[in-house]
């Protein structure tokens, strides 16, 4: 691709449908200093002084993607709560749909509290519920997913797994099911629990360590005959379109069914890895989506993966960034 193409590209964003469904929930900060350890006990004091929240989770799957101009769609079950109606705040200012997004007086919306100090996250404090939604919640998710379909006619949806009980064995196969009936791809970004209930997704996107743990493998091992073997093993399993696998600091590897390839990740500043993942499976559905290339998405994905990895903290893709770097990186 020339720079024009690239241009072509990054603007087609803001005609990509996208709905994401999955666990939502809030990333608190508490930021400040520490300067003497507490006389009640051998930890640190922290002073604090500034707090924020961010749009975390699944919901920062779709913070992504609203990032790269998409019209996006959050589907989820959030607590019926302070914490929910503030998740639903930020979803809203952030311009992301919450029209299908469902209340719930039986969970509280998930809410993960970490402090810092220099940089350094000192401690984390999660108030959430795990254990699966019910059986009418299942309904109801399903039958907003169905009328968001329906309604919106989406290009791709993303399931965002973070095993805190929104994607049950049901929600998953049956989502699937529905897109496809209606022509919509589907995006996986799996957790171990129901791992291989993910079949016939369009794009499964675990992290290394993921796959390996699902598949009982225990070699410790990086080629590309390593990870063809990876991906067949998986294929076996989910009859998946294609596998996209995250190698960490190692960059990523896709597998189509006829290419395969292992992408390194260019050289960065590590500053903070949280909502990296987050990142790179939204950044990979709406390239996916656009242009059906699936090392394009791998190339592009990877470039934003790295990218958010420079800032502390989870924070969503900058646009423009991205497409300065992809056109340097990925232009000979």
């Amino acid at each position: 691709m020339n720079h024009t193409e690239f241009d072509t590209l990054f603007y087609n964003f803001n005609n990509i449908k996208i709905g994401v469904v999955g666990d939502a929930m809030l990333d608190t900060y508490w930021w400040g200093r520490v300067e003497r350890i507490s006389p009640e006990a051998p930890v640190p004091i922290v002073t604090v002084s500034k707090r924020e929240q961010r749009i975390g989770g699944a919901a920062n799957v779709a913070l992504n993607a609203k990032s790269l101009g998409c019209n996006v769609h959050m589907l989820t079950i959030v607590g019926n709560d302070g914490d929910g109606n503030q998740l639903t705040n930020l979803l809203n200012k952030s311009e992301i749909n919450t029209d299908y997004l469902i209340k719930s007086d039986l969970r509280i919306t998930t809410n993960k509290i970490r402090i810092i100090s220099k940089n350094q996250q000192m401690m984390r404090l999660d108030a959430e519920m795990t254990n699966a939604i019910d059986t009418q919640e299942e309904n109801n998710l399903l039958l907003q997913l169905t009328k968001y379909i329906q309604t919106e006619k989406p290009h791709i949806v993303i399931l965002e797994d973070y095993n805190k009980g929104v994607l049950t064995e049901k929600i998953i196969t049956e989502a699937i099911r529905i897109c496809h009936s209606n022509n919509v791809l589907v995006a996986v970004d799996p957790k171990r629990k129901n791992f291989f209930c993910y079949k016939n997704a369009d794009i499964f996107k675990p992290n290394l360590q993921e796959a390996k743990d699902a598949l009982n493998i225990v070699q410790d091992e990086l080629n590309e005959d390593f990870m063809n073997f990876i991906h067949a093993s998986l294929y076996e399993k989910l009859q998946h379109k294609a596998s996209f696998i995250t190698l960490s600091e190692k960059g990523v590897y896709y597998n189509d069914g006829n290419e395969s390839k292992i992408i390194p990740t260019h050289v960065r500043t590590i500053a903070d890895v949280s909502g990296a993942g987050d990142t790179v499976i939204a950044v990979a559905a709406i390239v996916y989506a656009a242009t059906q290339n699936f090392q394009l998405m791998a190339e592009i994905a990877n470039i934003a993966g790295g990218l958010v990895c420079e800032e502390v903290g989870t924070v969503a893709i900058d646009k423009n960034k991205l497409l300065a770097e992809a056109k340097s990186l990925l232009i000979k």
